[in-house]
C-alpha cells in the first residue's frame, strides 16, 4: 500500500505520476491477502479473494454484475487447502458474494462461432464486463465520484485501458493471489487489474512437473474432461500482459484449448488465455495428475512417496524441501530429471503444441 498525494514508481518511466488509490480497511494486508508466496513459498499458491473485484495500488475493491445484488458475508476462518484446491475462499472479510451466490444464470453467448483446428465449436469472444459495478464506498468520494461505479469508468479515472483493451487471462495457480501479481507487476507497471472468477469446465489445477526458483512446486492446468471449477480470470493491459508474460519462463500463454470452455456470470462462454506449462504435470501411482494442494501438504506427500527424491533433496520435511531447493538451481534441475526418470510425468501435447497466444 503506497502513502502520500503522488506516486513515482513504474509510470515515472514516461515521466507522468499518479495518486494512488486509497480505501481504508480494504488494503491487501487489512484484507489478509500480504503475503506473497515468492516471499513465503509454502504458503503457494496464495490467498486469493472470495469474489470478483479490483486490484488497484494495493487496494481490493468487490465487484459484481451489473445485474446482482451486492450481499454482505461475514468473514470466516482461513483454509489454506480450499484455497489451493481452487474452491472459492471464504475465510477473509469481504463485501461481495461470490458469482455463484449473486449471478443471474450464464446467457448463450452471441456472436458467430469460431472453430479450432477442426475441434469443437468454440465460443465467440463476449464483451467484456466493463459495465460490473465497482464499491467503492471505501475510496474517497472526489476519486471515483461516488460509492459505486462502473468497471469502465472505474479504470478511466485511474488512467488505465478499459476491458475491451485488456486480454483475459486464467489464472491457475499464484497469479490468482493478489499479493503476487503486485509483486509481479508494480516494478513495471502501475498495479490496477480486474480479477473476475468464471466457470472453467475440462480443466483443474495439478502440480507442474518442476520446481520454482522461489522453491515450490508451482501449478499447472491439467485437462480434465467432465471437470468444472470456478478460477479467477485476469484482465490484463499489454503492459501487464507483458510483465507477467516475463515472470512465466516455465509456461507459454497460449488459447484455451476447444475442449475446455470458459463462462462469466451472465454473459456465456468468452475466450480467453491460459499459461500452460512446459514439463508436465506430476502423477500418481495409478498414473493420474495430482491435483493441486497447499504445500506442506503436497510437499510432504512427495517426499513420502519417492526415497530417492528424499535422498536427493536430503529434505525430510516440506520447509527443508524449499529452503534447499530455492538455494540451488541445480538440485532444482535434478528434481525435474528425476521425476522423469521415475515415470511420473504426464505430458499434455494438447496444450503444450497448441500455438502461442497473438501479442
Amino acid at each position: 500500500m503506497h502513502h502520500g498525494p503522488s506516486h513515482h514508481g513504474p509510470d515515472h518511466l514516461s515521466g507522468s505520476a499518479y495518486s494512488p488509490v486509497t480505501a481504508p480497511g480494504r488494503e491487501l494486508h487489512a484484507l489478509g491477502y500480504a503475503e506473497d508466496p515468492i516471499a513465503r513459498p509454502l504458503t503457494y499458491p496464495g490467498r486469493r479473494p472470495p469474489g470478483s473485484g479490483l486490484l488497484v495500488d494495493g487496494c481490493f475493491l468487490g465487484m459484481r454484475a451489473a445485474s446482482a445484488p451486492l450481499v454482505v458475508r461475514p468473514p470466516a476462518r482461513p483454509d489454506p487447502a480450499a484455497d489451493a484446491a481452487t474452491r472459492v475462499a471464504s475465510d477473509a472479510p469481504t463485501d461481495v458474494a461470490h458469482p455463484r451466490a449473486t449471478a443471474a444464470a450464464p446467457e448463450a453467448a452471441a456472436g458467430t462461432a469460431v472453430h479450432d483446428a477442426g475441434s469443437a465449436v468454440r465460443p465467440a469472444a463476449q464483451p467484456p464486463p466493463g459495465d460490473w459495478l465497482i464499491d467503492a464506498s471505501a475510496v474517497p468520494p472526489h476519486v471515483f465520484g461516488g460509492p459505486e461505479i462502473p468497471l469502465d469508468d472505474a479504470l478511466r479515472a485511474c488512467g488505465r485501458p478499459v476491458m475491451a483493451e485488456r486480454r483475459p487471462v486464467l489464472a491457475i495457480g499464484s497469479n490468482a493471489s493478489p499479493a503476487q501479481l503486485v509483486r509481479k507487476l508494480a516494478r513495471w507497471t502501475r498495479v490496477v487489474v480486474p480479477m473476475t472468477y468464471a466457470r472453467v469446465s475440462g480443466l483443474t489445477a495439478g502440480a507442474s512437473a518442476h520446481v520454482s526458483r522461489p522453491g515450490y512446486v508451482p501449478a499447472v492446468p491439467v485437462l480434465s474432461p467432465g471437470a468444472s471449477t470456478e478460477l479467477i480470470v485476469l484482465w490484463l493491459d499489454d503492459e501487464q500482459l507483458t510483465a507477467v508474460d516475463r515472470t512465466e519462463p516455465n509456461y507459454h500463454r497460449t488459447r484455451l484449448p476447444a475442449s475446455v470452455t470458459a463462462e462469466l456470470p451472465g454473459r456465456g462462454p468468452f475466450i480467453c488465455d491460459l499459461y500452460a506449462g512446459r514439463h508436465g504435470c506430476l502423477t500418481g501411482e495409478d498414473g493420474a495428475p495430482i491435483g493441486l494442494a497447499g504445500q506442506p501438504e503436497l510437499l510432504t506427500g512427495l517426499l513420502a512417496a519417492s526415497p530417492r527424491l528424499a535422498r536427493l533433496t536430503g529434505a525430510r520435511t516440506a520447509e527443508e524441501f524449499v529452503a534447499r531447493a530455492r538455494a540451488d538451481a541445480r538440485l532444482r534441475d535434478g528434481v525435474r530429471r528425476l521425476w522423469r526418470h521415475e515415470g511420473v510425468v504426464l505430458d499434455q501435447p494438447e496444450l503444450t503444441a497448441r500455438r502461442p497466444a497473438a501479442p
